[in-house]
């Protein structure tokens, strides 16, 4: 049997991942070079109930991990902005975070065979397929949705991994049915339970605001944060598998439509909300 890769569950918020959200949301383009003071940092992150001292150690770790960058330090106009290789992810990840794929019923494959010399490289590979959504249909052989071919070669490309790597493109002929197969090569439970866990935190956030006539911007900045730093993993833990496949109460549709209804009515006047706490009053 194909080893089984269950999806991580969320994480509660921590503030090195809000602060990634905000330079993906925000940060990366309230100034030209996407520098943020701290003093501003501080003041954004406050809004989602971190304080000072935490949002001074999740940027010292951010730095270290060559995330963030320091510019102009010891001057006022002191402050960090994301790295080329931080805002490269950030751009990669605008596109499954924001954009719904359409299946085609075509899978695309990764068969790969790494020397037993460097078996470093095999883990970061195993660990790059799996991070990228695809699922492990036997050793050596990862298969997702074939819409993620474009990304997974970026990604080969970039992280020097291609030359291990064959890609093939086709349907599925095997002997069982494919929604049985899909069900051997991702844990569509745990899937599954990543999004009702979205939908439990923030449906009722967008319910309310639903409700209202106007919207403040700095509540609006606060809900869209948190939601979209719930959201953004999950289009990489469901990779956007053909529905007709999946169980029939699967929630996936149910919680990608929320997330883009929040994104919609909060992301505008949250980026006011965020431009304001670079200069405020």
């Amino acid at each position: 049997m194909a080893e089984q890769h269950a999806p991580p569950v969320p994480p509660k918020p921590s503030p090195g991942s809000l602060i990634v959200t905000f330079y993906g949301a925000y940060g990366r383009d309230l100034a030209p070079d996407g520098r943020v003071p701290i003093a501003a940092l501080i003041r954004l992150l406050a809004a989602v109930g971190v304080d000072a001292p935490s949002v001074r150690s999740a940027v010292s770790r951010l730095k270290r991990r060559g995330l963030l960058t320091a510019h102009g330090s010891g001057s006022k106009a002191a402050g960090y902005a994301p790295s080329p290789g931080a805002r490269q992810l950030l751009e990669d990840g605008d596109r499954r975070i924001y954009h719904r794929p359409v299946p085609d019923r075509q899978w695309l494959l990764a068969v790969f065979s790494v020397p037993e010399s460097e078996r470093q490289r095999r883990h970061i590979l195993r660990s790059r397929l799996s991070r990228l959504g695809f699922g492990n249909a036997a050793p050596g052989i990862w298969i997702a949705p074939s819409h993620l071919e474009p990304e997974a070669r970026h990604s080969l490309e970039r992280l020097g991994l291609s030359s291990y790597v064959d890609l093939f493109r086709g349907t599925h002929a095997g002997f069982e049915p494919t929604a049985d197969a899909v069900a051997r090569w991702w844990d569509l439970s745990a899937i599954a339970a990543l999004h009702r866990a979205f939908l439990t935190a923030h449906e009722p956030v967008l319910s309310s605001w639903v409700r209202r006539r106007k919207i403040p911007p700095e509540a609006a900045y606060r809900d869209y944060l948190l939601a979209l730093d719930s959201w953004r993993r999950l289009p990489y833990a469901d990779p956007g598998l053909p529905p007709a496949l999946l169980p029939d109460d699967w929630p996936g549709e149910r919680s990608a439509r929320v997330f883009a209804e929040l994104h919609s009515r909060l992301h505008a006047p949250g980026a006011r909300y965020a431009a304001a706490q670079l200069s405020p009053d």
